[in-house]
């Protein structure tokens, strides 16, 4: 309980200070900044997965360019 009256006193000075609409813009800049934080922490699980495979199948053409060399 606690911690909802202080979110709420923190948000009525914020009113008080700045205003409605500045601190609506900041609420909605952290909403950005945490959905781009969600996005960028989705790329890097991606860039690790491509990653892994790239590896993986990197032993598999070398053997390829191996026999295609062997070959000429």
């Amino acid at each position: 309980m606690l911690a909802f009256y202080l979110c709420f006193i923190i948000f009525i000075c914020l009113v008080a200070y700045a205003g409605v609409d500045a601190t609506m813009r900041l609420f909605a800049y952290l909403d950005l900044e945490l959905r781009y934080l969600w996005v960028r922490f989705r790329m890097y699980l991606m860039a690790r997965k491509l990653k892994a495979q790239l590896i993986k199948s990197t032993a598999e053409y070398k053997e390829i360019i191996q026999e295609l060399h062997n070959d000429d």
